[in-house]
């Protein structure tokens, strides 16, 4: 098959081309880089010729309340257009769990409005929610920090590899089309404040977290409940405490 991945360059992206190419398909990393731009829609026509699956895991450049749902509307419409031009079958995309209840920050906005997008495209799709990655950590500390201490909810999260990220959405890509989402998370679950403490220690920063249940993720209010899967979840195989060990070598 010939799959196109939007955001092919990106930490997911970069890693699901390399899988898809391993289980022999032809895969094509699309970014502004490589002359695709899903926001002017240069490219797209030229890319998606002859292709069989989008997968779009491109995110924001900015987390500006405007910017992010320009993005994801303008970019969206732009792909999913080309898409339906081009006859491809199936559109798969990356989101985030508990994204339909986070509604009060600018970038689940986006998210949201992208994800309406694609369920109203027409053509046949799978949207992959997935917990936050380990990655993320980092910034997940810095988007809560007031000078030496760093607020953050003590609700529960549940996070994932990018590598197990990545295994799902081929997984996903190859399989028939959902017409739904699909949910996936990592093996631990733990409470935000709490993780990112042990982050904090793992990586030598002196910075320390205070759970506050008033803190605000991104902008949104959080439940205990909100970022971890609900139902039936697809779970990935590395721990977090294996992600710390390998940061604290880092650093």
């Amino acid at each position: 098959m010939k799959i196109v991945v939007i955001g092919g360059t990106g930490l997911i992206g970069s890693k699901l081309v390399t899988l898809l190419i391993e289980r022999g398909h032809q895969a094509i990393a699309a970014s502004p880089a490589s002359g695709v731009n899903t926001m002017t829609g240069e490219g797209l026509a030229e890319a998606l010729k002859g292709a069989d699956v989008v997968v779009d895991v491109a995110n924001s450049p900015s987390f500006e309340d405007k910017a992010v749902l320009e993005f994801f509307g303008t970019s969206g419409r732009n792909l999913l257009r080309a898409e339906a031009l081009a006859g491809v079958k199936h559109h798969v995309a990356l989101s985030v769990v508990g994204t339909d209840k986070l509604a009060a920050s600018g970038y689940f906005r986006g998210k949201i409005a992208q994800e309406k997008l694609i369920r109203e495209s027409g053509i046949p799709y799978t949207i992959v929610h997935s917990t936050q990655f380990f990655e993320f950590l980092g910034g997940i500390a810095n988007s809560g920090a007031q000078g030496n201490a760093i607020h953050l909810s003590p609700a529960y999260v549940q996070p994932i590899s990018s590598t197990d990220v990545a295994v799902a959405m081929a997984d996903a890509t190859l399989g028939e089309p959902l017409n739904g989402i699909v949910e996936i998370a990592g093996p631990d679950r733990i409470r935000l404040a709490d993780l990112v403490q042990q982050y904090l220690t793992a990586t030598g920063d002196k910075r320390s977290v205070v759970a506050d249940s008033q803190a605000l993720y991104f902008g949104a209010a959080l439940q205990d409940s909100t970022l971890v899967p609900v139902g039936t979840a697809r779970i990935g195989k590395a721990h977090i405490a294996d992600y710390l060990k390998q940061a604290a070598t880092r650093h």
